[in-house]
């Protein structure tokens, strides 16, 4: 059974193949319009954000302008004006704490939480409905290893479909996250997650210090 999720986007990532039902999926999101996606969008956050109650709302908080100043980015950014692409995604990053570079291929209904410190790779690919928390990483290994990689050669993590990233998770590499995984706060993925799977980062003991005297009430 394949367990490639699917991608969206106009153009196939090299190292992942394209399947028929990639294609499809390609093809859809590729017909939905720009208001269409908005609205989407503010729904997605009104669904997700439960201190968000009104549909105006969304508008005025970071949730929905995040993803889409990256569509605009994106676009710039397939049409070569690469320039004008970074510049809009430096914007986004000053006003929202997010930056997504903007070769990066982000599918429909995305929910960037918090946000701040949310960094996501030039050849990342996030499919729809997917879920990021504050300072999660989707990057590459290290430029050490980059410059072994053939010219194109994807070198940051694919996410399927309904994929949650807790706060602070970190993926690095050109690894496969499954549909409807759940990355915890903290964890570190080195390695392809399969479909389902529940990856949890082990809760801290610590110390507990007992106080000095005197202290009591303090």
């Amino acid at each position: 059974m394949d367990k490639t999720p699917r991608i969206p986007g106009p153009a196939p990532v090299r190292g992942l193949p394209d399947s028929p039902r990639e294609q499809a999926g390609r093809g859809a999101a590729d017909r939905i319009g720009v208001l269409a996606q908005m609205r989407e969008d503010v729904s997605t956050t009104l669904a997700r954000d439960p201190s968000i109650m009104t549909r105006p709302k969304p508008s005025s908080t970071p949730h929905s302008p995040r993803s889409w100043l990256h569509r605009l980015a994106h676009r710039l950014y397939l049409r070569r004006h690469r320039i004008y692409a970074r510049m809009l995604t430096s914007v986004a990053r000053v006003l929202t704490g997010v930056e997504i570079h903007p070769g990066a291929r982000v599918g429909r209904r995305l929910f960037i939480d918090h946000g701040t410190g949310v960094v996501v790779g030039e050849t990342a690919v996030l499919g729809d409905d997917v879920t990021i928390y504050q300072q999660v990483t989707l990057g590459a290994v290290g430029w050490w290893r980059d410059n072994l990689r053939d010219n194109g050669e994807r070198r940051h993590p694919v996410v399927g479909d309904r994929v949650t990233l807790g706060a602070n998770a970190t993926v690095l590499g050109p690894l496969v996250i499954g549909e409807g995984a759940m990355l915890g706060a903290h964890v570190l993925v080195l390695k392809d997650v399969g479909p389902g799977e529940r990856l949890l980062c082990e809760p801290s003991n610590g110390w507990r210090v007992p106080r000095a005297a005197g202290e009591e009430g303090a």
